[in-house]
Parts: C-alpha cells; sequence; structure tokens
C-alpha cells in the first residue's frame, strides 16, 4: 500500500511540472535582467530631464515574471501582446496604459517605441521611443 501511495505521489509530481507552462524566449530575454534606461526621447528629442514627458521612466525597470514591475517610478503591471510583438504597461500613474512596439529585445538591449496622447495638443500624439540596457 505504501508503495502504491509513493508512485502515486510521483506520478502527480510529475504530471505536475510536465503541465507547466514553458516560458517563450522573449518572455525570458525580458524577465531575466534588470533594464537601465539608456534613452527616453519624445519627438527625437530627450525627455528624461526635470520636467520632460518621460521623467518618470528614467532610472531602472523590471519586469517580473508574474506580470507586476517596476519602470522607472512608476509601480504596475506588463503583459505581452499581439504575439509578443507589443509589450502593454499599465500603471494607476499613468493616464492611459501604453502600449509599445517591441523593436529589439536581446540579453543586453530593450528598444520600444509608442504614440502617447500629447495632452497639449490632443489631436497630435507624441513619438516615443525609450531604449534600455541590460545591467
Amino acid at each position: 500500500m505504501k508503495r502504491l501511495l509513493y508512485l502515486l505521489a510521483v506520478a502527480i509530481l510529475f504530471i505536475a511540472f510536465a503541465c507547466e507552462e514553458e516560458e517563450s524566449e522573449r518572455f525570458k530575454l525580458l524577465t531575466t535582467p534588470v533594464w537601465a534606461s539608456d534613452s527616453l526621447l519624445a519627438e527625437g528629442v530627450d525627455a528624461s530631464g526635470p520636467g520632460g514627458i518621460l521623467e518618470k521612466f528614467k532610472g531602472d525597470a523590471r519586469f517580473n515574471k508574474d506580470g507586476t514591475g517596476v519602470f522607472g517610478k512608476y509601480d504596475g503591471t506588463w503583459k505581452f501582446v499581439y504575439n509578443e510583438t507589443q509589450i502593454m504597461i499599465t500603471s494607476d500613474s499613468l493616464a492611459l496604459p501604453l502600449t509599445a512596439l517591441i523593436d529589439e529585445l536581446t540579453n543586453i538591449s530593450l528598444k520600444i517605441k509608442t504614440s502617447y496622447p500629447n495632452k497639449n495638443e490632443p489631436t497630435n500624439p507624441l513619438d516615443i521611443r525609450m531604449t534600455f540596457k541590460a545591467k
């Protein structure tokens, strides 16, 4: 009887590990390092300085495996969208979720670009480009 229970326990563990969802290569690339902001541009101009629209994105970004993260001074959540070609960042501190096209994702570089509403000119969204380097 003990042997049967032991075999049953081993079988359950085997099935549990076999059923775990495998992480994609892009997921591993994004969640493994801490990313340090490299350039934060709005309309091709540095927007990371005091008063800049991307000032609060300056610093480290961490994409946790559980979908939470820290993006400069923002806390929030993230997820891949459109077959892992884009990333959506949501935070209570952002007026809208930020959905960005992933231009490059390697073990040392993350480059994203997006358009984001311009509060000064609502009909003319800002072109945003952010690049990060792995720490």
